[in-house]
C-alpha cells in the first residue's frame, strides 16, 4: 500500500495480531472473532489498527476533509453567484426602466422642439416665400384696381402705396434668397 508522503507499508498478512491480543486466551480471541462489532472496533480503533490501515484511514480522512471544505467553499461561492445574479437583474431592470425613462423624455422633447427642426424651419421659410409673393401681387392687384374707379389716387396715397410695397417687396426678396442659400446648401448646421 502507498501512503501520501510516498512511504509504502508494507501488508501485515493474515498472521498479524494488535498488541492488545498477544496475551489473550483462544477462547478470548474466538469470543472476539464471533462477535462482528467487537471485531470492527478492535480492526480499527486508534490503539490496535495496524499501520498500513491507519494510514489508508488517515488519506481517507484528509480526502474527506478536503472535499468538505471544497464543497463549504462551493456553496459560498454558489450563494456570492446568487447574490451577484440578484444584483444584476436588479440593475438591469432599473437600466430598462431608466432607457424607457429617456425615451420618453426624448420623444417629449422632439415634440416640443419639432417647430424648430430643420425640415419644419424650411417648411415654414418656403411657405413664408409663397405668403409674402401672394402680398406683393394682392398690392400690385389693389393699386391697380384702386384708379379703375375714375378717381385719381392722391400723392399720400401713392407714396403711401409704394413704401408699403417696397416693404413687402424686400421682404419677399429678403425671404427667396435665404430659401435659395438653404436649398444650395449655404446653411450652416442644418444638413
Amino acid at each position: 500500500m502507498l501512503l501520501r508522503q510516498g512511504q509504502e507499508l508494507e501488508d501485515p498478512g493474515d498472521k498479524w495480531l494488535p498488541k492488545f491480543l498477544e496475551d489473550k486466551s483462544k477462547q478470548d480471541l474466538a469470543d472476539m472473532l464471533s462477535d462482528p462489532s467487537l471485531l470492527s472496533a478492535l480492526t480499527h480503533s486508534p490503539q490496535t489498527i495496524h499501520p498500513s490501515l491507519k494510514a489508508s484511514h488517515d488519506a481517507l480522512q484528509a480526502a474527506l476533509t478536503e472535499n468538505v471544505d471544497r464543497a463549504a467553499q462551493l456553496l459560498d461561492l454558489e450563494a456570492r453567484l446568487a447574490h451577484q445574479r440578484s444584483t444584476t437583474q436588479a440593475q438591469l431592470l432599473s437600466t430598462h426602466a431608466l432607457e424607457r425613462q429617456w425615451r420618453a423624455k426624448q420623444a417629449e422633447m422632439d415634440r416640443a422642439l419639432a417647430q424648430f427642426a430643420p425640415a419644419s424651419l424650411y417648411q415654414r421659410l418656403a411657405q413664408g416665400v409663397v405668403e409674402q409673393e401672394a402680398v406683393c401681387q394682392a398690392l400690385e392687384e389693389s393699386f391697380l384696381e384702386g384708379e379703375g374707379d375714375g378717381a385719381l389716387a392722391t400723392e399720400r396715397a401713392v407714396s403711401d402705396w409704394a413704401r408699403r410695397y417696397r416693404e413687402a417687396k424686400k421682404l419677399y426678396y429678403l425671404r427667396k434668397e435665404r430659401k435659395e442659400r438653404w436649398d444650395e446648401g449655404r446653411v450652416g448646421g442644418w444638413r
